[in-house]
């Protein structure tokens, strides 16, 4: 299945200060949501399908993916 990004609609984070260095995130069709790097708006993005999104978001806010205190 090919999911395209094209005229896809990009947004930042609310909490983004604005700057360049920022994830973009999008909506795309089926559920599924684009991830891209923000300097490079025209390189690769990322897709993930809903459950993977799911994973991946509730992991955010369960601190799985806090770094290890040194």
């Amino acid at each position: 299945m090919t999911i395209h990004v094209s005229g896809a609609q990009w947004f930042k984070s609310s909490r983004s200060s604005g700057k360049e260095e920022c994830v973009e995130i999008a909506w795309l069709a089926g559920g599924h949501v684009g991830v891209r790097d923000s300097k490079n708006p025209t390189g690769p993005a990322l897709v993930f399908t809903p459950r993977e999104w799911d994973a991946f978001t509730a992991g955010v806010q369960e601190g799985e993916f806090n770094r290890p205190n040194a």
